[in-house]
């Protein structure tokens, strides 16, 4: 098993030193701070990582303005007392992107959020609550209970609100297979997500990284070598 301090420095190098390295990590992810973030917040987060899947997400980000008065702020409860003429007309509301299936999901999503905000005194607490050392767990949950939430969607989900989230991209997944660990190139497997949480685990405790930062650590180290500047760009998406 390649050492991570021998992948974080040759990331550093493509990237042009430690300090150009450290500024692109992102802030430190907060866990518990997620048991804050309201109801409403929650079901925005789900709907803009729905909507900017196989999609432009610079176009999702500057009409997002646009959703939230559409979707009426993305309270939960007020969305569920909507009729079904409210989410029809939504198909031809040009202030949105015009996904019948996205728009249903929006629906399903206010209906989970609620109750599973009723069980736990809020959706973010339910999160927060949530043991870091899982996510894969975590993932498969929501992807089994929410709408929509699946794959790569969800665990983009988790790192908008700030929990602590690793993103399995083609690049991270690639440095994995050349530091040892035997997974497809796709990873998509529990057999192969759950070798992954265990190596990363493995060195967010060796290392006293959160995940987050060993899974942008592990993609700045291989594949393609964008510069800091186009990264930078990509992240603030």
């Amino acid at each position: 098993m390649a050492d991570f301090q021998k992948i974080r420095a040759r990331a550093a190098k493509r990237k042009g030193g430690e300090a150009a390295l450290q500024s692109l990590l992102g802030p430190m992810p907060d866990n518990k701070a997620v048991a804050k973030i309201g109801d409403d917040r929650i079901l925005s987060t789900m709907a803009e990582r729905i909507f900017a899947a196989g999609f432009v997400w610079r176009v999702i980000e500057q009409k997002w303005p646009g959703f939230e008065e559409a979707f009426l702020g993305f309270e939960p409860k007020r969305l569920l007392f909507q009729p079904d003429d409210f989410w029809h007309e939504l198909a031809s509301d040009k202030r949105i992107v015009r996904n019948p299936q996205k728009i249903r999901s929006v629906r399903d999503n206010a209906a989970f959020v609620e109750r599973v905000s009723k069980e736990h005194g809020g959706f973010g607490k339910f999160l927060a609550a949530w043991p870091a050392d899982d996510q894969v767990g975590l993932t498969a949950w929501l992807g089994k209970h929410g709408s929509r939430l699946g794959g790569n969607t969800g665990q983009y989900f988790l790192r908008w609100l700030e929990w602590d989230t690793f993103i399995v991209s083609t690049d991270m997944a690639a440095a994995l297979r050349d530091a040892g660990i035997d997974i497809a190139e796709n990873p998509t497997s529990k057999r192969d997500l759950d070798k992954i949480q265990a190596q990363i685990n493995q060195w967010s405790a060796e290392t006293g990284l959160p995940r987050r930062h060993i899974s942008r650590i592990l993609s700045m180290s291989i594949g393609e070598n964008h510069s800091p500047e186009a990264l930078r760009e990509y992240m603030s998406e």
